[in-house]
């Protein structure tokens, strides 16, 4: 049993996992393995991250995990679950859009990510390109299309907090910013970064230094050009496309 995980390989059974849908909040991954995947059982509930295995399409298996919230612990959880066996990750996550043209509610697929974290810095220079797998981000650009889902398709800046990191300071309980971060959103919207998230840069650099695949897709759910607040009456529809259009994307790759 994986100490982090709270399971190990005896308890996925004969037909192991190749694929993982990584989601930061639990409930999300809860979500996913009762409304999007096919006889799903929990595997295990420990130090606050969840894990369901269920199957897609013709009986073939998938993890829904969670990873928790920031690259530390996506760090934990991803190195856990290579090690039970999985060869490619997905990320359903949340995210808030930097550039003015992106509305709330669609959904962003990662192809590279600037990333500005202290967890991947452990696993790889800084220099190291943080890139998502091109199979898997055009599988989800072509489910998007087909369940006519908007999308948009760019880079993604993945950072360690969500206040400071982010140039929050209306909405947070420290209204100081350090001065390379208070113009820190104009700075990226200006280096055409599409949005705002906390984990795709550390997954997908430990996906180029692991040997696996690894994708992002984030439903959006704050526009940042005009508020620092999340507008949780589009979360749910945001969250429900970026699943739909993995789950579409992953059923692809098995026909």
């Amino acid at each position: 049993m994986l100490y982090h995980l709270g399971f190990g390989m005896a308890d996925l059974g004969n037909c192991s996992p190749r694929l993982a849908f990584l989601s930061g909040d639990p409930s999300r991954a809860e979500l996913i393995a009762q409304n999007y995947l096919q006889d799903a059982r929990c595997l295990a509930k420990n130090r606050g991250l969840v894990t369901y295995l269920g199957y897609l399409g013709d009986r073939v298996p998938v993890l829904s995990s969670t990873s928790g919230m920031g690259a530390p612990s996506l760090s934990i959880v991803v190195n856990e679950l290579i090690q039970v066996g999985i060869q490619q990750i997905v990320r359903i996550g949340t995210c808030g859009a930097i550039q003015p043209s992106i509305e709330v509610g669609s959904v962003i697929i990662t192809q590279g990510a600037l990333c500005r974290q202290g967890a991947a810095l452990d696993v790889a220079p800084v220099e190291y390109p943080a890139v998502a797998d091109p199979f898997w981000t055009v599988a989800m650009v072509e489910a998007a299309r087909s369940l006519h889902i908007p999308y948009h398709l760019g880079l993604t800046a993945s950072v360690d907090t969500f206040y400071e990191g982010q140039g929050r300071c209306n909405t947070s309980g420290n209204t100081y910013l350090q001065r390379h971060l208070r113009e820190i959103t104009e700075e990226y919207q200006a280096l055409n970064l599409l949005n705002y998230e906390m984990e795709a840069g550390t997954l997908l650099k430990m996906a180029g230094v692991y040997g696996f695949k690894a994708a992002c897709i984030c439903g959006v759910i704050a526009q940042r050009t005009q508020s620092e607040a999340i507008r949780p009456e589009s979360k749910e529809i945001a969250i429900d496309r970026a699943i739909q259009t993995t789950i579409k994307a992953a059923e692809s790759f098995e026909q």
